[in-house]
């Protein structure tokens, strides 16, 4: 086992967790990532062996046929999972956040129909609130729902749904209010439940999924969008039973999805330097190992430097938030700092590797590809920079 990004406190179950996660990688997933990657395939067979493991409900509690472990544990799995290949981490973390959201904010009866199927991965989580000309402000969501009867008709068109044809449960964010001068845009927003067919095409009446998004990275994992034209959802399926609390829904579900994007930066970091300190051993210039030179072992003491500082900052932002106080400092510090980190832990494993880092027979040039994503999943740096000034602003308020 590797000396960096160990977690000191875990409990007995914890670490029999971790060790069942990380042989799994290593026998189903680093040696046919790159493979599956290169052909942008769904990895079937490592999500069946996921769903066998239990990861799919490892948070769901224990009364709805989960594992009920904490943020901590599941960030931990993801660090593994993302080390062996970060589309696989993506593939549950959806599925996690709209999991979270249900166990957070649903209704008795959405939990008890939804978390079980959840659990076991019957049902696949999927989330979307971006839109095309969206970017990062959530107060421009154009999509609207409007009530008739007991139903809602939904309509507009989202972007960049990961897992958009193979989940079969979306948790979709919708304007159900027009602006009014004084109330706040956010305050109009409601969550969706929308359950249908895996594929792509009209999956149910009023929604389609269109193709594969083509991505420089990231692939396997089905990244689409989602196009909703008279779309129908009973009202029972507003999630928490009551509408226009779907922003602070959503944003308590991207908190720890903010977690999680951090633990896959760890561990894309871990995997980079792995690559990276294993290269610089075989490879001789000069006469001797590159590992001899002092320019590389520079670079070799950076990187380990922060895949230890970034994972101490991921832990101890699911951490703060299992102790259920509020950690979108923490979250967006994590986030911030391990997206950061792992674009230069790998560009420093690519220029260990020269020029064979530029082949696609060597790992070290998809994870190049892959880490570019975490610089803007669930927050872009500049976003992450605004939530954490705001909050130290918040925290060391001088008095007036």
């Amino acid at each position: 086992m590797s000396r960096l990004a160990q977690t000191e406190g875990l409990t007995d179950i914890q670490r029999e967790i971790l060790s069942t996660v990380r042989d799994f990688v290593d026998k189903e997933i680093l040696p046919v990532a790159t493979e599956l990657e290169h052909r942008d395939e769904y990895p079937t067979a490592i999500v069946e062996g996921l769903k066998e493991l239990g990861l799919f409900g490892l948070m769901i509690p224990e009364e709805y046929g989960g594992l009920g472990e904490s943020l901590l544990t599941y960030a931990l799995c993801v660090e593994e999972i993302a080390r062996g290949w970060m589309s696989v981490s993506g593939i549950i973390n959806t599925h996690f956040i709209v999991a979270y959201m249900l166990k957070q904010h649903g209704t008795e009866e959405q939990k008890e129909y939804f978390l079980p199927k959840m659990a076991l991965g019957e049902i696949r989580g999927a989330f979307s609130m971006s839109e095309p000309g969206m970017g990062s402000d959530v107060s421009a969501i154009t999509s609207k729902a409007v009530q008739d009867g007991d139903e809602y008709v939904l309509n507009g068109q989202k972007m960049w749904l990961t897992n958009g044809g193979t989940s079969t449960l979306v948790a979709v964010l919708c304007r159900t209010g027009e602006a009014q001068e004084g109330v706040a845009p956010h305050k109009a927003m409601t969550t969706f439940l929308i359950e249908k067919e895996p594929g792509f095409g009209e999956v149910r009446p009023g929604l389609t999924i269109p193709g594969k998004i083509d991505k420089m990275g990231y692939k396997g994992v089905d990244t689409t969008e989602l196009i909703m034209d008279g779309l129908r959802i009973p009202a029972d399926r507003v999630l928490g039973g009551m509408p226009n609390r779907g922003f602070y829904q959503m944003m308590d579900g991207v908190e720890v999805g903010r977690v999680n994007v951090a633990a896959r930066g760890c561990g894309v970091a871990r995997r980079a330097f792995e690559l990276g300190v294993a290269y610089a051993q075989q490879r001789h210039t000069f006469g001797k190992p590159i590992a001899q030179h002092q320019a590389i072992q520079f670079k070799l003491a950076e990187m380990g430097t922060k895949v230890e500082a970034a994972h101490a900052m991921m832990v101890n932002a699911a951490r703060k938030k299992d102790s259920g106080a509020r950690n979108d400092l923490e979250a967006g510090m994590a986030k911030y700092l391990a997206s950061e980190y792992c674009k230069e832990v790998v560009e420093d494993a690519f220029r260990i590797h020269g020029g064979y880092g530029f082949s696609k027979e060597y790992e070290i040039e998809r994870l190049y590809r892959e880490a570019p994503m975490l610089l803007i999943g669930e927050g872009t740096a500049e976003i992450q920079k605004m939530i954490i000034g705001r909050r130290l602003l918040e925290e060391y308020r001088t008095q007036d």
